[in-house]
């Protein structure tokens, strides 16, 4: 059996199964072989603002943690 014909009869399993046990076990492992990695769950902005953040540190851009901290506070 090639590789569509296989994905077809899982599918037809898939849809036509009830029980949530079988569910869960798919799912345990399509998560084991696929772990969602956590940078693909940030936003574009997330990524350009982590990405600007590095290049300014690489520049030498940095602020201490004080500084940092009283800024976190005036936010409160």
């Amino acid at each position: 059996m090639n590789i569509e014909a296989t994905k077809l009869e899982l599918m037809k399993l898939l849809l036509n199964t009830q029980k949530e046990s079988v569910l869960e076990k798919i799912k345990e492992i399509f998560q084991k072989e696929y772990p969602q990695d956590w940078w693909e769950e940030l936003s574009k902005e997330e990524h350009q603002e982590i990405e600007l953040g590095l290049k300014e540190a690489e520049n030498g851009q940095l602020k201490s943690h004080q500084d940092v901290m009283k800024l976190f506070n005036e936010w409160k």
